[in-house]
């Protein structure tokens, strides 16, 4: 069993009903599928809000950040770093900025 922490964004933290950095229990390998799964069973108000309910697809304007690198385009059974297994580095959901 793995802990991970997650760092959510201002507007989910609320949906969440949380402060802060919240954590997620992840059996087996640590990837984007897992801990996203962990966190809406953890949280089933987040279910839709970070991925499309049908498609299970990143949802716009979200990005998911690990070890200072951009993950938002990595295939969802990719196996996250050892660091973020270990609970050693969050795993980060960012709401992006469009505009410029």
């Amino acid at each position: 069993m793995h802990r991970i922490q997650v760092i959510l964004p201002q507007h989910l933290r609320t949906l969440a009903h949380v402060d802060g950095e919240v954590a997620v229990e992840v059996e087996g390998a640590v990837t984007l599928r897992s801990v996203l799964d962990a966190l809406e069973v953890r949280y089933p108000m987040l279910c839709g809000t970070i991925r499309d309910h049908v498609t299970r697809e990143r949802r716009p304007f979200l990005r998911f950040f690990v070890c200072e690198e951009d993950w938002s385009h990595q295939p969802p059974d990719t196996p996250l770093p050892a660091a973020v297994a270990s609970g050693k580095e969050p795993f980060l959901v960012i709401g992006a900025i469009a505009g410029g």
